[in-house]
């Protein structure tokens, strides 16, 4: 191991037992396992989780992983790109299996319509359905008119006690429940339950209006600073899972992992085997 450096074993070794247990998910009852229920829910990687990799070395972690479905960050399709740049660079998540779901998130705070509507273009030539953001209060009405003309699903971010536009889900939800379908939100469980607000009452408030979902974990749910790998944590990660599927959420259920940066494979396979095992216990 002389030639090895520390943090590339840690990247090897941490995604191998992910990728192992991925191929173990297509065996069948008859080798004594039993069959998994990992697709109960469709588990995802928010890409910002590997912000310090290149575009190439993310996508080669989340194949690694075993996930099928990706939200991109810009750090891994940037605005800068011209549009054949960015359907060139959505080719390569597709060519790795990975379905690009979501982009974000995307910050959507300026009050200017020509600059607000360069971001849909973007979401457009790089293919992304739904787009992830975290506007104000003063231009929703502009990014409703641009999420009709471009037909995009507007799935916006809480971001916790800092944020003073939209803490919780439920300050989404009061602000977009008479607008247009499209204009909905992204729940993030981790900013969330830092309100102080019921995670599970969140969810069902803003039930009809969730398109994305961003999963993490705390061990104090009154620290930012808390965050630990997913199951190691206080939050109700199977009273969630559970709400989900009994009401046959249809989107994804996105890992967005911020313990450490700079190396993660180890936490995010955790991560994954954690609510892998949940889902199996569920089942």
């Amino acid at each position: 191991m002389k030639s090895t450096t520390r943090r590339s074993f840690l990247g090897t070794a941490a995604v191998l037992p992910a990728a192992s247990a991925a191929a173990a998910s297509t065996q069948q009852a008859g080798n004594g396992a039993g069959p998994h229920h990992w697709d109960d829910l469709k588990l995802a990687v928010a890409t910002y989780s590997l912000r310090k990799f290149s575009r190439s070395a993310a996508i080669d972690i989340c194949r690694q992983l075993g996930v099928k479905y990706v939200n991109v960050k810009s750090f891994h399709m940037p605005y800068y790109l011209s549009a054949d740049d960015l359907k060139a660079a959505r080719k390569e998540f597709e060519k790795a299996g990975l379905e690009v779901v979501a982009g974000g998130n995307i910050s959507l705070k300026s009050d200017d319509s020509s600059e607000l509507e360069h971001y849909f273009k973007y979401a457009v030539a790089a293919g992304m359905p739904i787009m992830v953001c975290a506007p104000t209060h003063s231009n929703l009405g502009a990014i409703e008119k641009l999420a009709i003309k471009y037909d995009r699903k507007m799935a916006i971010h809480n971001h916790g006690p800092e944020d003073k536009f939209y803490p919780a889900p439920s300050d989404v939800i009061k602000r977009v429940k008479n607008m247009d379908p499209r204009m909905g939100l992204c729940v993030d469980v981790g900013h969330a339950v830092r309100t102080g607000a019921d995670i599970l009452d969140e969810i069902d408030g803003a039930w009809d209006r969730i398109y994305d979902f961003h999963v993490k974990d705390l061990s104090d749910f009154g620290s930012k600073e808390s965050r630990v790998d997913v199951g190691d944590g206080k939050m109700p990660i199977a009273a969630i899972f559970k709400m989900l599927k009994e009401r046959k959420y249809q989107g994804v259920v996105g890992l967005e992992y911020e313990v450490v940066a700079d190396h993660p494979q180890l936490g995010m396979a955790k991560s994954f085997s954690y609510m892998r095992g949940v889902l199996d216990g569920q089942a």
